[in-house]
């Protein structure tokens, strides 16, 4: 035991790395600082198991309260904070009119500092404790984010935006500068800390071929970073991607011929697939970040839970702030259930609470190549967990108080759950 060592003492939610949900009434977890300063589990499971081998270790006790991991968002906008909400018919009139208007601001430096801190707020309030997150095509917005995430000690990660095209003045970038521009911040931010930078084309359609193949060179070079963008999120822009791109097979074939699918390779929406795009999904190790609130919103589609089960490709959730509606995982793991139930234009499926719970913690730390980092409280494992309030409303309190079962408890957490529930976050 060190002097830094800490027991919590509280019900305690953990996940074993095949994705059971492990759950103790009475559960204790220490945790502690090791040699490269980053707090990690040390020890959790039942307090009659633990305590004995404890006993020295001052424990802080929550009664009635819930410890979790904290919960991993896998793809959101921070620039596009301040326009949550904003009405459309759908995502291109979206992004003309709201999207990169907001974008350009963040060429200024001062602003784009002010949101980064505004945004780990909200998602700190919120109980996410890691997020992989767009940028703008500004190496300003980078800095901003990093700068921020670093001085907060969090696990994040994150990119410039790639735009030689079909963009507007002020958020297109050029590109041979853009490249030079990502390798920079790839040596400047990433592995520096608990910080990982992202290559981040915005969509194949709003990329040049050259754009693409240097993205995809970076990622060569670079084979532990991430690469994050879209795909086949709208009827209207697989259209488009068919006509920009006529030889691939289909919109997520695009990449696969820029070198852009591999493991730690994460596309935000994934809906308009087919098998055999969910088979190069799985061969590739590249995961879908589902973002149910924000297809709901702008009415993309659904995405099919059916589908990628059965083929086993990758995916977890997502916010997608702006476009999602909320920053809540309570929110997004509500939105992703009815999704999952929506049986008229795919097969439907009813997803268990603790599955929808897996897929904004451990699974998602799978998908995001982070299995055994974050994410299930194993002993190991960074420290990042939140502190749950079961009673924090009165119909909150009445609910969780029937519950019989651990689905029971966890789905009225999704279902009436908010910011309100979230009491303490805890970060490595």
């Amino acid at each position: 035991m060190t002097a830094s060592t800490k027991a919590y003492r509280a019900r305690l939610l953990r996940f074993s790395p095949e994705g059971e949900a492990l759950f103790e009434e009475d559960g204790l977890l220490v945790v502690g600082t090791d040699a490269d300063g980053v707090q990690r589990v040390h020890d959790a499971g039942p307090y009659r198991d633990l305590a004995a081998r404890h006993a020295q270790v001052p424990v802080t006790c929550w009664p009635d309260r819930i410890i979790a991991p904290g919960f991993l968002d896998m793809h959101v906008h921070f620039p596009q904070t301040d326009i949550i909400g904003a009405p459309a018919e759908g995502l291109l009139p979206w992004l003309e009119n709201y999207t990169f208007p907001a974008e350009t601001r963040f060429a200024d430096a001062a602003h784009a500092a002010e949101v980064a801190a505004f945004f780990f707020d909200e998602l700190q309030r919120n109980g996410v404790t890691t997020a992989l997150t767009f940028c703008t095509s500004h190496p300003a917005s980078v800095d901003a984010f990093f700068g921020e995430a670093q001085h907060r000690g969090l696990r994040m990660m994150g990119g410039k935006v790639l735009q030689d095209r079909h963009s507007p003045d002020g958020v297109r970038d050029e590109t041979e500068q853009s490249l030079i521009d990502s390798e920079a911040l790839i040596r400047k931010w990433h592995n520096s800390g608990r910080l990982g930078y992202a290559i981040t084309p915005r969509f194949a359609p709003t990329s040049t071929d050259a754009q693409l193949r240097g993205a995809g060179e970076l990622a060569a070079r670079y084979p532990d970073t991430w690469i994050h963008s879209h795909v086949a999120e709208n009827k209207d822009e697989v259209k488009w991607a068919r006509e920009l791109f006529p030889k691939a097979r289909s919109y997520l074939d695009v990449y696969t011929g820029f070198g852009l699918m591999r493991e730690r390779a994460v596309y935000a929406h994934c809906i308009h697939f087919d098998d055999a795009d969910r088979a190069l999904m799985r061969e590739t190790k590249t995961a879908a970040a589902v973002s149910p609130t924000s297809n709901l919103f702008l009415g993309s589609g659904f995405f099919d839970y059916e589908g990628a089960e059965r083929i086993g490709m990758r995916h977890g959730l997502a916010s997608d702030v702006g476009g999602g509606t909320s920053f809540s995982p309570f929110q997004t793991m509500l939105a992703a259930y009815y999704v999952g139930r929506e049986g008229q234009t795919k097969p439907g499926l009813s997803l268990a609470p603790s599955r929808l719970w897996w897929n904004h913690t451990g699974g998602a730390a799978q998908a995001l190549g982070l299995e055994g980092v974050v994410g299930t409280l194993q002993a190991g494992t960074e420290a990042d967990f939140v502190v749950l309030n079961p009673a924090a409303t009165p119909l909150l309190a009445r609910k969780t108080a029937l519950a019989d079962s651990l689905e029971e408890l966890l789905f009225a957490l999704i279902v009436l759950g908010d910011d309100r529930l979230v009491e303490h976050v805890f970060t490595a």
